[in-house]
């Protein structure tokens, strides 16, 4: 067991640093092509950000732990929205300006519905999961076509400024970005035979470890990028980092790995951890939009997200040992 802990904790920590590195190279790298800083921020830095989900959960059902696949990216959702952008908000209240972002608020409210209706049978199927990439592939058309035609957007002009500090040497952003993904694929290897170990030595199930602890592991670039983003002003990149990566990880992530190993799915994760996605999604639609003007997520509602993910947290413990009766 002692060795199952190092390993997801020297598993979590390099996974951090290797995706830090690997969308730092990777954006660079775009910047050096000619990628417009919009682009960089809604395509690069979103599959960037998601990556270590996206490789957490291949591994995952490539070894038959479905628990850990699905935990990971429904988990990482849950985190983004209810931890990320709650504590982001209690530093400093997050004010919605681009126009691309209040467009991607109502396609990710449809997206969790879209993964709702799949997973209601219990089971997601190959079929399900190659509707997940297509529908996936359909929109990073779509917002490629939004980078090209909204070059002015509040988005591109912040990670403009931000690319001017951390814009690396061609050659360094590509050696950065390729130590990047093979620590990456490396580390994740680590985290998952750590966290099966662990699921297996306390008798619970891969889920519940997929949804707290791997979960809140592969979310913290984004909490970290967040954060920092939203100190500097950097209001839409910090809402922009949540918005794409929950995009990336309902479809992409679950979808390679359905594509991978098909998953039979509990009833919790429906009447539970879903419905609780959908729950604060909508809650972010709401709040964030802005249907009289510029969305703002204010410091109570900030707290309001971050008090909804410690009492989720709490309640899968309490249940997971006992203290709950489902």
């Amino acid at each position: 067991m002692t060795l199952a802990i190092l390993a997801v904790l020297s598993g979590l920590a390099l996974l951090v640093w290797s995706a830090d590195r690997f969308v730092e190279g990777s954006a660079s790298m775009a910047r050096h092509f000619g990628m417009s800083p919009l682009l960089i921020g809604m395509v690069i830095v979103g599959f960037g950000t998601s990556a270590p989900e996206m490789v957490v959960s291949a591994l995952a059902a490539g070894q038959g732990n479905p628990g850990i696949a699905l935990g990971n990216a429904y988990g990482s959702n849950i985190a983004n929205i209810a931890l990320i952008l709650g504590l982001t908000a209690l530093i400093n209240p997050i004010t919605v300006h681009s126009q691309v972002l209040r467009k991607e608020l109502p396609i990710l409210t449809a997206v969790s519905g879209l993964a709702l209706f799949q997973l209601w049978d219990g089971a997601l199927t190959r079929q399900d999961a190659l509707i997940l990439l297509v529908v996936f592939g359909g929109l990073m058309a779509w917002t490629i076509r939004q980078g090209l035609r909204q070059r002015t957007d509040t988005l591109g002009q912040e990670m403009e400024a931000a690319l001017e500090t951390r814009t690396k040497p061609l050659g360094s952003a590509i050696a950065w970005m390729g130590l990047g993904l093979v620590l990456l694929v490396a580390s994740s290897r680590i985290l998952v035979w750590g966290a099966v170990k662990i699921a297996q030595g306390l008798g619970i199930s891969d889920l519940i470890i997929g949804l707290t602890i791997i979960a809140l592991g592969t979310s913290l670039p984004e909490l970290a990028s967040s954060v920092v983003a939203t100190r500097k002003g950097e209001h839409d990149i910090a809402l922009g980092n949540v918005l794409g990566s929950n995009l990336f990880n309902t479809l992409a992530v679950v979808g390679i790995a359905g594509l991978i190993h098909p998953l039979k799915i509990g009833p919790e994760v429906v009447s539970r951890d879903l419905f609780f996605m959908i729950v604060l999604t909508v809650s972010l639609f709401v709040i964030g939009y802005g249907f009289r003007g510029p969305g703002r997520i204010n410091r109570l509602e900030g707290a309001s997200l971050l008090a909804a993910y410690i009492g989720y947290t709490a309640y899968l413990v309490m249940e997971t040992f006992g203290g709950v009766t489902s």
